[in-house]
């Protein structure tokens, strides 16, 4: 019977055999949870990456003297900046003695031939780890794949064991005696631990003080130290110039002790500047004695002075207001001055003969003055005969003038006889 023919007869068993279909299905089901469950187990057991044989890695070897506490397969984790990138894949003794430990990590990260690598313990119970420092491609080459590292760019734990089998048994029987009493002292902590540790707490508390001193003191030195350095430093790299400033002073002080007799003239006319300045100081004096009446005097008007501004600020007042209604005059008289502006002209023209004229009639005015007050009388006289009213009202009137012309015999005896 062939094998499509047995398929054919189980599944023909499946659909007519009572709740066996059922039963088959629900084993399927299991079967699948369990297989996601496991993986997902494994996936996050160890490293906490996925470990399953396809997934892509970088593997690479690395040689260490001492791979004690390692577990391959164990999802023992590789760590790049305490981050998990990877797990350790394998371990096994290289022909030179050493462990050679495959490492397996993520491909986005780079390992360089100047990589480092320190196996670190966990946790107390030496569960190990990988630190890789990856390295820097200024410095090395990038890592091919299935490359080893040699021994000088790993490091090794250094575990409780390694230091005590140093010991000789003496020592180790002590140490044991010393953990036994450690022990023991450990387990009467509760009642005689208190009262020493609230002691030492005392003399923290007063060693503070001294600490914080001590603190700023040192502080204190090394910036006196960095300043000092600094100091040494400058002066380490100005010799040239120090050396060509010590010359110059001593040029500077040749050429001073070369000029000493002007400089001793100089000193010897010192005196008599002195007793100059002195009579100067003395005008000064005289001059502000006479200032100080003007000042006094200035003081004085600078005290009525505010009440003049406000005086002269009610004027401005004022002339605006009167500005302001004399605004409409000069408006209208504004075409008058226009109209004007020829008549002016003509003017200034004539007044060279008005002035003449007017020279000349300072004589006529000078004799007319003793008759005026005859005029006056008879403009007067003259408009009471010549009105047609009186007190009296209406009237008619009349002027007769008579003279020796106007009577005929009085002409004809004025005639001389023949």
């Amino acid at each position: 019977m062939s094998k499509r023919a047995k398929l054919r007869k189980y599944w023909q068993r499946i659909r007519t055999e009572p709740k066996l279909g059922r039963n088959v299905a629900m084993f399927v089901v299991l079967l699948l949870l369990a297989g996601v469950a496991g993986g997902i187990i494994l996936g996050h057991q160890g490293s906490g990456l996925t470990a399953w044989p396809w997934t892509n890695r970088f593997v690479f070897h690395a040689k260490f003297s001492d791979a004690q506490g390692v577990a391959a397969g164990q999802g023992q984790e590789v760590r790049i900046a305490g981050v998990t990138v990877g797990a350790i894949q394998a371990a096994s003794v290289a022909k030179d003695g050493t462990a050679d430990v495959e490492l397996g990590i993520d491909p986005k990260y780079r390992v360089y031939s100047n990589a480092a690598l320190v196996l670190r313990p966990k946790s107390p119970l030496n569960e190990m780890y990988v630190e890789v420092n990856p390295g820097d491609a200024q410095h090395g080459k990038p890592l091919a794949q299935g490359a080893t590292l040699p021994l000088g760019n790993t490091r090794s734990p250094v575990t409780i064991d390694k230091v005590t089998q140093h010991l000789d048994r003496g020592t180790r029987t002590a140490l044991g005696a010393l953990i036994n009493e450690s022990d023991t002292a450990l387990a009467d902590a509760p009642r005689h631990l208190p009262g020493g540790l609230s002691a030492t707490d005392k003399v923290v508390r007063d060693l503070q003080p001294v600490m914080s001193s001590l603190r700023t003191r040192k502080q204190e030195i090394a910036a006196l130290v960095s300043e000092l350095a600094t100091i040494s430093q400058a002066v380490g790299g100005n010799d040239q110039r120090l050396s060509d400033l010590a010359g110059n002073l001593q040029q500077t002080l040749r050429t001073v002790a070369d000029k000493g007799g002007p400089l001793d003239s100089t000193l010897r006319r010192l005196p008599d500047f002195t007793d100059q300045l002195h009579q100067a100081t003395q005008v000064v004096q005289e001059l502000t004695g006479q200032l100080n009446p003007t000042l006094d005097d200035v003081r004085r008007a600078s005290g009525k002075l505010p009440g003049a501004l406000a005086g002269l600020s009610d004027t401005a007042d004022r002339l605006g207001s009167v500005a302001d209604k004399a605004k409409p005059v000069v408006q209208q008289a504004e075409p008058v001055v226009s109209d004007l502006r020829p008549v002016v002209g003509d003017v200034n023209a004539a007044l060279p003969d008005l002035q003449q004229i007017s020279s000349r009639l300072d004589p006529v005015t000078g004799s007319l003055v003793p008759y005026l007050q005859d005029l006056q009388a008879f403009v007067y006289n003259t408009g009471s005969a010549t009105s047609v009213t009186d007190g009296d009202g209406g009237t008619l009137r009349g002027i007769g003038q008579v003279g020796p012309d106007t009577i005929p015999l009085l002409r004809t005896l004025g005639k001389p006889a023949k």
